[in-house]
């Protein structure tokens, strides 16, 4: 697979895995198109990428469900497709079930699901013509198992295996791919930026998020697995040895889990 003049779509692309994914692309030779709420930030990013002048910055709320199919058209009227749509957007969680408000569950799932199924539907007419597109959806190997402190994080993301696992299977033999990854803890703001159980922001980086891999090596490694034509792939570190702790040994894993630092 080549990347070079591929129209590529990344929300989240502000910072963390977004913003290492739009260096990694645009170094290969693709046009951007970057998403995030922050205009000024999403400025920083694109000058600071390969031929900035190729790429479009497009703010986007993806809590606003209103402005997402009015966003994908300025997009492919502005680019004329978009080949691979990067689902990157969201926000995570730090707090028990029992102290977070339902609000915030609300929050975390139209941010983490809902927003990215908008964009989808959006997309995919347009993808469907050409025979041809792929979404990359950033899940997390919570979307493959529960942790304390992540209930609706954990299951805004296993909501997000299901819905695309069913595109995959349908669109197939139209000429859709879809690549979910999962990664572990990896260098970037989303704990400081995770919600409480009030739903502002907890403010701090954990400690296993700090000693995570860099979101540069995070970005390399999902680049590759979309050129693989890859279905799934888990970034980190040992904690992706969880996934198959849960999958052949569950009684085991369920003890674990009570008492692993999960922060």
């Amino acid at each position: 697979m080549s990347w070079d003049g591929k129209v590529v779509w990344i929300t989240g692309a502000s910072s963390g895995i977004g913003e290492a994914l739009a260096h990694a692309l645009a170094g290969r030779g693709a046009r951007l198109i970057l998403s995030a709420r922050h205009e000024a930030r999403l400025r920083e990013v694109q000058a600071a990428c390969a031929h900035p002048e190729r790429h479009l910055v497009l703010t986007l709320d993806l809590t606003d469900e209103a402005t997402l199919a009015p966003a994908a058209e300025a997009a492919l009227a502005h680019c004329g497709q978009v080949d691979v749509l990067v689902h990157n957007g969201g926000v995570s969680q730090r707090s028990l079930v029992r102290d977070t408000g339902i609000a915030v569950d609300r929050r975390i799932v139209e941010t983490n699901f809902f927003g990215a199924v908008a964009l989808t539907k959006a997309v995919l007419p347009a993808m469907l013509a050409r025979q041809a597109g792929h979404f990359v959806v950033i899940s997390s190997l919570v979307g493959k198992f529960g942790t304390p402190l992540r209930s609706g994080y954990s299951a805004s993301k296993h909501a997000l295996h299901g819905f695309f696992d069913s595109l995959r299977a349908e669109t197939w033999r139209d000429g859709i791919r879809v690549t979910i990854v999962c990664p572990g803890f990896i260098r970037t703001a989303v704990s400081e930026n995770a919600l409480v159980g009030d739903g502002s922001a907890q403010g701090t980086m954990d400690r296993a998020q700090e000693h995570g891999m860099a979101p540069e090596a995070c970005a390399e490694r999902i680049v590759r697995a979309v050129e693989r034509g890859k279905d799934e792939v888990l970034v980190g570190g040992r904690e992706r040895f969880a996934v198959y702790l849960k999958r052949f040994v569950p009684g085991l894993f369920n003890r674990v889990i009570r008492k692993i630092p999960v922060t």
